[in-house]
């Protein structure tokens, strides 16, 4: 499973020209979800991300998390993170999961998250979205839970 993270002062993600989520300052996490993830996956990428510490304290150095400073999270499914190009000019989507178990495992992730107590607002699964993001830095990080220790 795979999770991108941006650090934002605000976001939104709309469907149909419907904002369908919004948040303030926190997190947009784009995760992709692979045929070989598993709800353990999803609970370390939550966990994870939960305590990145990558907002400024008051020495403006990254000692903060999402939980720290009552952060709010974006989360949105992006199978497209799971693109393979290492053939051809035509990314391969071979290893992502099928739409059945990656909406199963989203949702999981989502609840996961929610658990924390912070705001977690979504885009909808397999709908074409359009996603705003006012990136705060810009930081963006990328997270694998294949790369756990």
């Amino acid at each position: 499973m795979k999770a991108l993270i941006q650090r934002v002062s605000g976001a939104s993600v709309s469907v149909d020209g419907e904002m369908v989520g919004r948040i303030d300052r926190g997190m947009v996490v784009f995760v992709g979800i692979a045929k070989a993830d598993t709800e353990e996956d999803a609970r370390y990428l939550v966990k994870k991300i939960l305590n990145l510490r990558i907002f400024a304290d008051a020495e403006d150095r990254f000692n903060l998390s999402p939980l720290d400073i009552i952060g709010e999270l974006l989360v949105v499914s992006q199978f497209t993170l799971l693109a393979d190009t290492r053939k051809g000019r035509r990314p391969s989507f071979t290893e992502a999961a099928a739409p059945a178990q990656a909406e199963e495992l989203f949702q999981y992730f989502i609840t996961q998250a929610q658990s924390s107590g912070l705001k977690v607002a979504t885009g909808r699964f397999q709908q074409y979205m359009q996603v705003e993001i006012h990136n705060d830095g810009p930081v963006t990080i990328m997270l694998d839970s294949k790369d756990k220790i």
